[in-house]
């Protein structure tokens, strides 16, 4: 599987230090390969928000490869390319697992694929659910500024929920590093 990486619009380090905590368990330690194929979207200026940018990186990337699984993890700004491109890729033909959004408060996701939200406080998580979401999204509790979320997703602490039982019912404690593996483990087993 192939985790398609679409940052917003900010400061590169910031992506290179997300990469970096996800690429701390993406190792199977009995081969020392890794698990996942991570694809980062180089960006440039507002080419996040294109999603003819971000198809046509794929396509170069993954073209011979687009009946292997991919899954979209996006941030901020990124996730209004990245939902756009994640439905042509699969109109395409593309295999599309899932699709992550953090904090991408205001866009309306839709998709004919899994779709999780993950968000810096409670009141990004529920007032983003009347835009689309799935039945397992994240929200950080204590709230956190919004680049914590990006920046230090292992730091960053709060509630999956379930929605398929209940708004009422919170599932887990754990941190957003976590949530993410988590779900990398779901879609990586399917």
């Amino acid at each position: 599987m192939s985790i398609i990486i679409c940052p917003g619009i900010h400061e590169p380090n910031l992506t290179e230090t997300f990469v970096a905590r996800l690429r701390e368990k993406n190792y199977d330690t009995s081969t020392s390969k890794s698990l996942v194929n991570i694809l980062v979207l180089p960006t440039d200026g507002y080419s996040s928000l294109s999603a003819f940018h971000i198809l046509q990186f794929l396509f170069d990337r993954l073209g011979n490869q687009q009946k292997s699984p991919v899954m979209f993890i996006s941030f901020s700004a990124g996730v209004v390319g990245a939902i756009a491109a994640a439905s042509l890729w699969q109109i395409s033909g593309g295999d599309v697992k899932a699709f992550i959004a953090i904090d991408g408060w205001g866009v309306p996701l839709l998709g004919n694929f899994p779709i999780h939200r993950m968000s810096h406080d409670y009141f990004t998580h529920w007032s983003s659910k009347i835009l689309g979401c799935g039945q397992n999204n994240f929200y950080a509790d204590p709230p956190v500024e919004h680049l914590d979320m990006w920046r230090s997703p292992h730091t960053v602490q709060g509630w999956w929920v379930d929605l398929s039982i209940g708004e009422s019912q919170l599932q887990k404690r754990l941190s957003a590093v976590e949530f993410l593996y988590m779900l990398f483990m779901r879609y990586e087993e399917n």
